[in-house]
């Protein structure tokens, strides 16, 4: 069975509009599926853009036969029966081609409500009471919630069939397998392969099930020089680890933190060159490890010539 290759849209890099014609041109030159950030502020102010994700999808959705995943942190900037009623419009509307990340959040975006950042076991509670909501909700139940979050007689009226997968976002192998006691299948981010195999077995170790995906990040451009230029423009705030990277609350920091963050570093989360075959034997690795799916984010702002490129290039060899 060949293997899903989707294409990552981030907003916080790309203004809604170009980002719209960039996933149609996605599908246009062969990428399976697509993927979307879900940000109320950039990384960085290099990178400038921050549309709403839930307007794009649906104009994405209804102009594109993709299947879309969308990333999203329930609890504080959203809550958990808004989320249900957004994942529930959209599975109604395109029925099977929509699925949700659910993850604990940054506070860069959900500072913005005034409420106090919690700590990460108390916002990973507040994740599982958000899940149960919103499984509960799709599934069609009145629900009326006390806990650290509140929801008071709240009922779907206009409900998807199949209802979306609630997906498992883990960065760690901890993660991994406590997502996997509600999961339908698990995304992460391109790390060492150890890590991601140790990650893997964590989850189907807990009993997790479905689709194992996997955001890649990556530069690709006609020269080593210019691939490099852009992942160091382009993608340095992005390369702290958590706690730094959940609890850093302004772009401004980001922009301070990361001035002096050197290429190698930028290397170690980003896959940088200019060979095509070199992404290809990087992005086969990744599918030999297990994922079943791999969402393509190059992480520059122009995002045309590394879709005809890959799609030209890339795509075939990895379905061969």
């Amino acid at each position: 069975m060949a293997p899903v290759v989707g294409f990552h849209c981030s907003h916080e890099q790309i203004h809604p509009a170009r980002l719209l014609e960039d996933v149609q041109r996605a599908e246009r030159l062969g990428f399976d599926a697509a993927m979307s950030s879900d940000h109320f502020v950039p990384w960085s102010a290099r990178q400038g853009h921050s549309g709403f994700a839930w307007s794009w999808l649906g104009a994405a959705l209804a102009t594109t036969g993709l299947p879309f995943g969308v990333v999203n942190a329930p609890g504080q900037r959203y809550h958990p029966a808004i989320v249900a009623q957004a994942l529930g419009t959209l599975g109604a509307m395109f029925p099977g081609r929509i699925w949700a990340a659910l993850g604990s959040g940054e506070a860069s975006n959900e500072r913005i409500t005034g409420d106090a950042w919690p700590p990460k076991a108390t916002r990973d509670a507040r994740l599982e009471e958000c899940v149960d909501v919103i499984r509960r909700l799709l599934a069609g139940e009145e629900v009326s919630h006390d806990g650290l979050v509140t929801v008071n007689g709240a009922r779907l009226w206009s409900r998807p069939d199949p209802a979306p997968q609630l997906v498992g976002p883990a960065v760690s192998v901890g993660t991994a397998g406590r997502v996997a006691g509600w999961a339908d299948g698990l995304i992460t981010v391109n790390q060492p392969h150890d890590k991601l195999r140790r990650m893997i077995e964590a989850y189907h170790g807990a009993g997790g099930k479905g689709p194992l995906r996997l955001q890649v990040h990556l530069s690709w451009a006609p020269s080593m020089s210019e691939a490099e230029a852009v992942a160091l423009d382009q993608w340095r705030s992005n390369t702290f680890a958590p706690p730094a990277s959940w609890d850093i609350d302004s772009v401004e920091v980001f922009d301070i933190a990361s001035e002096h963050v050197p290429l190698e570093q930028v290397k170690e989360v980003v896959l940088v060159s200019d060979d095509l075959a070199q992404h290809t034997a990087w992005l086969r690795e990744y599918l030999d490890l297990g994922f079943d799916e791999l969402y393509l984010h190059h992480v520059g702002q122009e995002q045309q010539g590394f879709q005809e490129a890959f799609a030209e290039h890339v795509l075939p060899a990895l379905r061969s």
